[in-house]
């Protein structure tokens, strides 16, 4: 059983989605506190050449709250304020009026809790990309919550009955191998292989919003672009024994 386990972020860039893809079962880790200034509640599309925020507006967001009990403010003030930034931004972009629609629409969904709001728009992208992982909501389940960083994911691998991790190759340095062998784990991390795609002429800004992604290259492309990761298997701790 492969295991991802991933913080639910705006819809975010594409390594987001291709590791997905790799995964039996998919972890949306959101049971961890909420870090102000990440990828939780925001992320970047292209405006005039250069990477700009969208967002999603939040209640009594604070580092001291777990990301499940931060309040979203999902209004109709939000979607018309994001739809016409999105307009600004692509209307003009090739798959303009095949992913606008789609983007309004799901993001117009009554959620109470920033979680529910991001797994909502996290699952319906997964159905259009016809990504069949399984989704997990770890704050759904019971398992040791007191642990922490590597010791965590362990727990929910051993929950979900993973036999392989996969983890973006971003957190190498951040676990042993021995603890994944003893817990009878296969750890592997996965890379993004280089993916570029025509943004208007102008200089390519990379790791925007799979919004970004989907307004140049439709639907049918960014499939394919799920596939083009390559994948590190960890033999060796960092000190190399």
């Amino acid at each position: 059983m492969k295991i991802g386990i991933m913080q639910p972020y705006f819809f975010p860039y594409i390594g987001y989605w291709q590791l997905m893809k790799l995964t039996d079962r998919y972890i949306i880790y959101d049971d961890v506190n909420f870090i102000k200034g990440g990828w939780i509640n925001r992320n970047r599309i292209l405006i005039n050449g250069q990477g700009a925020y969208i967002n999603v507006p939040m209640r009594g967001a604070s580092p001291n709250k777990k990301i499940n009990e931060v309040e979203a403010d999902i209004s109709k003030i939000f979607l018309e304020k994001t739809g016409r930034k999105l307009k600004g931004a692509y209307a003009k972009a090739p798959y303009f009026q095949e992913v606008f629609p789609w983007v309004m629409e799901t993001m117009d969904f009554p959620a109470e809790k920033l979680s529910q709001y991001l797994t909502h728009l996290i699952r319906k992208t997964a159905e259009r990309l016809k990504i069949n992982t399984e989704f997990i909501v770890s704050s759904d389940y019971s398992y040791d919550v007191q642990l922490h960083g590597e010791d965590r994911v362990l727990a929910l691998c051993g929950r979900f009955q993973g036999d392989v991790y996969y983890n973006a190759i971003g957190g190498k340095k951040l676990y042993s191998i021995d603890h994944f062998r003893e817990n009878n784990l296969k750890l592997c991390f996965v890379e993004s292989a280089e993916i570029t795609y025509r943004q208007f002429g102008n200089p390519f800004v990379p790791n925007l919003s799979i919004i970004d992604v989907l307004m140049f290259n439709g639907w049918e492309k960014t499939k394919e672009y799920l596939d083009m990761v390559r994948i590190y298997q960890e033999e060796r701790n960092s000190d190399g024994t």
